[in-house]
Order: structure tokens, then C-alpha cells, then sequence
């Protein structure tokens, strides 16, 4: 059984892996709608979060 520690641990490390791909992802693509979707997601996972421009 987990416990509260390691569920938030593997939480925070979760999201962080997400957010590395979807940055590598708005990295590569160069179609606007495209990246304005990925530029949503990355809003949704972490707000605060900074977003590249290019």
C-alpha cells in the first residue's frame, strides 16, 4: 500500500515528465493551432508554469 508521501513524490514527478514532453513537443512543431493546443495543455498542468515562446 502506498502511502501519502510517495503518492504526491510520484505525483509531482508525473507531471513534471508531462511537462517535458509536451515543451519538447511546442519546441518542434512550427503550425499555430498546434501549438496554441499545447500551450493550453501546458496551462492546464501548471498554470504558473512558464511556457516558451519559441
Amino acid at each position: 500500500m502506498r502511502r501519502e508521501p510517495d503518492r504526491e513524490r510520484i505525483r509531482r514527478r508525473n507531471r513534471k515528465r508531462k511537462l517535458r514532453h509536451l515543451r519538447a513537443r511546442l519546441a518542434q512543431t512550427k503550425d499555430p493551432t498546434t501549438r496554441k493546443r499545447l500551450i493550453e495543455k501546458i496551462r492546464r498542468i501548471s498554470p504558473y508554469a512558464p511556457v516558451p515562446e519559441r
